[in-house]
């Protein structure tokens, strides 16, 4: 019986199997009795016409079904099928990059005595230019260790602020950083670790309107992004200046990472065609991620870039790393050229940077979050995939409650997360178990629903407003605001 392996974001939905074995001899017969067995699996995998969706790609072994026969390719025992979804101011000159000074020799003396850097390499790594868009999980090990290697000028794009929250994974900042600007705290740490590196800080946000002429001034771009819009934006002005794009993501336990670089391999959109529906993919901030998994994914991207520098060893061009931590697996699948790309194929239609936001169904009408706080919230409302999500705000709740007034409060979260905080009198149902358990609802009721931050809970609301629950409203920032605005007593996570 071939065997499916499913990514940590769509386990709640198979009673959390990591893998689970099918009966058929072609992929769409395996994937039918996957979704037969585990029904919460299906709106995930197919769209409302009962085709498969663009941003979940299926793998048999390590080759993408797209280049065999797709959902008729064959099975045979002893097959796995992988379903992998799209997963969620300078300081001084730089020195003469043609000569070391005897303080950078001896620092890096480890590198000068390997014979795949030696001094011609450390200079290599001395004249390169680097971005690194996004100082968090991701690009601070990817910062620190391209700085401690010797590359001569690293860039960052980031425009937060250091949040308490981030400090369990982002390892540029520390306690004394909380309130201050990332890439001020970032400056002073990379400096401080090697002042021979030029740091060029680039604090705003990365659009449509800066994207090309930031790059243009780096040889390589690492993407350490969180948010599909970006995600985007970075590969296609990558591709449009020449760019390799070193990618990593992360969420929960399990990461990806490879090397998009449209003039010797695909690009992320050959992978990705389009993104998933705003919202359908949470991010780390609605379902979490170990701390040390960025710095495993950040490390890996920090390798293929100075891989590339150096221009020493096989980088990870047309192939994905899926790094499984909860096990310690790292599998490999092949990456392909795809012929009908929209942006790197040989007949684009993609040939300028667009509205990323419009592109991924995000509201550009949404508020932006505020220094700190996830930016989920902007996700539950898409004019462009579900329409506007109707919501009651933290304030509006309080108002009812104090009246009196007649209506269920839902929580949607997981179980482990009514330990940390929780709102009296709510029903629990789990996202994941919201369809089984219809029936603790009445279609009569007015219902507010809430999560962390308002990105599942709206969710939730469109899912019972299809199937009936025309009262159902959206708790617009979650259980997170409401200890932000209305109890403070409460903790925010």
């Amino acid at each position: 019986m071939p065997k499916i392996h499913l990514p940590t974001p769509l386990r709640p939905y198979a009673e959390g199997a990591a893998s689970v074995e099918v009966s058929g001899s072609t992929v769409s017969e395996a994937l039918e009795g996957l979704v037969v067995r585990h029904d919460g699996l299906r709106r995930h995998l197919y769209d409302e016409k009962g085709r498969l969706r663009s941003y979940v790609n299926i793998y048999k072994n390590d080759e993408d079904v797209r280049y065999l026969q797709q959902e008729a390719t064959s099975l045979v025992q002893g097959d796995a099928l992988s379903i992998v979804p799209s997963i969620a101011g300078g300081t001084a000159e730089a020195a003469d990059p043609s000569t070391l000074s005897n303080e950078e020799i001896r620092r890096y003396a480890r590198h000068l005595i390997m014979p795949e850097v030696g001094l011609d390499g450390q200079k290599k790594l001395k004249a390169a230019r680097v971005l690194a868009v996004g100082a968090g999980g991701l690009g601070s090990p990817l910062a620190l260790y391209l700085v401690a290697a010797g590359v001569g000028t690293l860039g960052l794009v980031d425009f937060d602020v250091v949040d308490d929250s981030n400090l369990q994974r982002q390892i540029l900042f520390g306690t004394g950083d909380v309130g201050r600007p990332k890439l001020a705290s970032a400056a002073a740490r990379l400096k401080d670790l090697n002042p021979n590196v030029r740091i060029v800080a680039h604090e705003e946000r990365l659009t449509s309107a800066n994207a090309l002429s930031i790059f243009r001034d780096f040889d390589i771009v690492a993407d350490g992004t969180d948010n599909f819009p970006t995600r985007y934006l970075v590969n296609d002005a990558c591709v449009l200046t020449g760019k390799p794009n070193v990618y990593a993501s992360i969420f929960r336990f399990e990461g990806q990472a490879s090397v998009f670089w449209a003039e010797k391999g695909p690009c992320y959109r050959c992978l990705y065609a389009e993104p998933p529906p705003p919202g359908l993919v949470p991010s780390c901030a609605e379902g979490g991620v170990l701390g040390i998994l960025p710095g495993l994914l950040g490390v890996i991207q920090a390798t293929e870039t100075i891989k590339l520098i150096l221009g020493n060893g096989e980088p990870l061009i047309g192939r994905l790393l899926l790094v499984d931590a909860l096990t310690m697996r790292f599998r490999e699948l092949k990456l392909r050229k795809n012929p009908a790309c929209v942006l790197c194929g040989p007949n684009p239609t993609v040939t300028k940077l667009i509205d990323y936001e419009a592109f991924c169904g995000v509201s550009s009408e949404e508020p932006r979050p505020e220094p700190g706080m996830p930016p989920a919230d902007a996700l539950v409302s898409s004019p462009a995939m579900f329409g506007r999500i109707p919501a009651v705000t933290v304030e509006d709740l309080k108002a009812m409650r104090d009246r009196g007034d007649a209506f269920v409060l839902v929580d949607v979260r997981e179980e482990r997360e009514w330990a940390i905080s929780d709102l009296a009198d709510s029903v629990k149902i789990p996202l994941g178990t919201l369809p089984q358990n219809l029936e603790k609802l009445s279609r009569e009721d007015e219902i507010v629903v809430y999560c962390r931050s308002g990105a599942r809970s709206g969710n939730a609301v469109q899912f019972l407003r299809q199937a009936g629950y025309e009262k159902a409203k959206n708790l617009a920032g979650g259980i997170n605001r409401w200890a932000e605005r209305i109890d403070p007593s409460l903790p925010r996570y």
